[in-house]
């Protein structure tokens, strides 16, 4: 057996070999990296997924041809221990197909995953080893999603839909050719919409394996190949992007799961050309005291929500420029109206397609944020700002500009 000593390895490079172990002795493998990997390092790896490529008649193939599903499985059920009250996992990083086989072969069965060995407190994550673990089994399982989809739109999971992506896209004045970055975009609606209108690229992450694997289906559907629209299972507080690389950063209803709120909009800050702009919209909360029901459903659902004017100054305290911070409770108080409506108008399809129960869930769900929103705890914003076309660093203490010409 090969030995490396524990905690010795910045980088573990694995290229098409756990698909010629069997189940256990892969997960046996993926232990023994952990052990391997000092606290931060990565293991990158390739696997060939879901069945063999190509047509060609192979007399005996020993691939394991698992669902990337399996090799997520894998990774998240492996934990050795650290300390009483801590231990040693897997967190995701990104994993995407690969875009050479997307594009050339139309093959979308050759998958990478960049993993991070971090530290994990036992209670994190509501009893889950991951968030991402978190976000697939429990709120946005894919019967959730579903249900989410039926509301909203086809291929939509944020407020308003299509409607709302519309009205805020248009503040983007997008040119065709621009690259995209939505953070967040479940299953593209908003990145479809912007690909075909606008004729931009959009480059989805969603940490959601569930979202993405949806997501890819209505891309079919609607007709955006890898040309229009990307996706990535990715941690968009992990995923570092080459800088200047996107023209627009654009995220809907997403970023109230992540706590360090200045920490990323840095990293947008940081990916976006001289001149990008950033658009979100999210839930937040009153500046005032909350009722004991609000703080029990923010804790229930993990989220970490900020006044909308807390939200404005952490964008420009991470650099941007001409921020303007709206507090759209009011439209989405008329949304909440609008697709209650909706959803109502269309009940017996709506149980023939899910169930009552998933159709009460809904509804009930829906009622009980117009009573946060009347409570005034619930407010809804709507965020935007620019990176200067200036870029001011620090020289030996002296603050420097220089003009960008791009």
């Amino acid at each position: 057996l090969l030995f490396i000593h524990y905690f010795s390895v910045d980088l573990i490079f694995s290229n098409w070999l756990l698909m010629y172990l069997e189940d256990s002795e892969a997960q046996e493998l993926m232990k023994k990296q952990l052990t391997w990997l000092r606290p931060g390092g990565y293991i990158f790896m390739r696997e060939s997924c879901r069945h063999q490529s190509g047509d060609k008649n192979r007399g005996v193939n020993p691939t394991q041809y698992r669902n990337p599903e399996m090799y997520e499985a894998f990774y998240s059920s492996i934990a050795i221990p650290c300390d009483a009250q801590n231990f040693y996992g897997y967190d995701l990083v990104l994993s995407k197909s690969v875009d050479t086989y997307v594009k050339l072969k139309n093959n979308s069965n050759q998958v990478i995953w960049l993993l991070e060995k971090v530290k994990k407190n036992s209670c994190m994550n509501q009893g889950y080893r991951s968030f991402q673990e978190f976000l697939d089994k429990k709120q946005y399982s894919s019967q959730g999603i579903l249900l989410y989809e039926k509301i909203f739109g086809r291929t939509f999971v944020s407020t308003g839909g299509l409607e709302t992506t519309k009205e805020f896209v248009d503040m983007l004045s997008l040119k065709k050719g621009q690259q995209v970055l939505d953070v967040g975009g479940g299953i593209g609606g908003s990145a479809f919409y912007m690909a075909k209108s606008f004729g931009v690229k959009v480059t989805i992450i969603d940490l959601s394996t569930n979202m993405i694997e949806i997501g890819l289906e209505r891309a079919k559907e609607v007709g955006c190949g890898p040309d229009q629209v990307v996706f990535e299972v990715a941690d968009a507080t992990k995923r570092d992007f080459r800088p200047a690389s996107f023209d627009v950063v654009y995220s809907r209803d997403t970023i109230l799961h992540i706590k360090d709120k200045l920490s990323l909009f840095k990293t947008f800050f940081k990916c976006l050309r001289p001149g990008g702009k950033v658009l979100i919209s999210d839930y937040c909360c009153s500046p005032d005291e909350h009722s004991e029901q609000f703080k029990e459903y923010v804790k229930q659902r993990g989220y970490n929500l900020l006044a909308p004017a807390v939200y404005g100054a952490l964008l420009e305290e991470a650099g941007f420029i001409n921020v303007k911070a709206e507090d759209r409770s009011q439209q989405f108080a008329e949304v909440l109206r609008t697709e209650i409506a909706r959803t109502q108008s269309i009940k017996d399809e709506f149980v023939t397609e899910f169930d009552e129960a998933g159709y009460n869930y809904i509804i009930d769900g829906w009622k009980d944020k117009q009573k946060r929103v009347e409570l005034g705890d619930q407010r809804f914003g709507l965020f935007y700002g620019e990176k200067p076309l200036i870029d001011t660093s620090i020289n030996d203490g002296h603050h420097t500009s220089q003009i960008i010409d791009h």
